[in-house]
């Protein structure tokens, strides 16, 4: 029993202490889509300035992607309201190599993050 124990030490301690770096950015780039027109646009959003686009209103308050290798991976924190209606449709971390993780549900819209770009 007691070395099943340090067997499961040995192998967790180095994962435990193998945390990702990550490196904070200006900017994400966004594709927007409306579903009943088939419009796609690619769109920058800098951090803390919000970007219209039809009814929504998207910001994005982080964009953070990996340090060291070359990585698709981007993790943005976004906040899509509708400015029409001053609702708040979205408001979480969306991730670029799993865009269905966590999503905008909106019956015409979508709107998933790319990667995060320096200004």
């Amino acid at each position: 029993m007691r070395r099943h124990f340090a067997a499961i030490l040995f192998f967790l301690i180095p994962a435990l202490s193998a945390a990702q770096q990550a490196r904070e950015n200006g900017a994400a780039e966004l594709r927007w889509l409306d579903r009943t027109t088939g419009a796609l646009q690619n769109i920058i959003v800098a951090q803390e300035a919000p970007v219209k686009q039809g009814p929504l209103e998207i910001h994005v308050h982080s964009c953070r992607s990996p340090l060291g290798e070359v990585s698709p991976d981007a993790f943005a924190l976004v906040q899509i309201t509708d400015w029409q209606r001053d609702e708040t449709l979205f408001e979480g971390w969306m991730v670029a190599s799993s865009p269905a993780l966590n999503a905008l549900e909106h019956p015409r819209y979508d709107v998933w993050v790319l990667r995060c770009k320096t200004l």
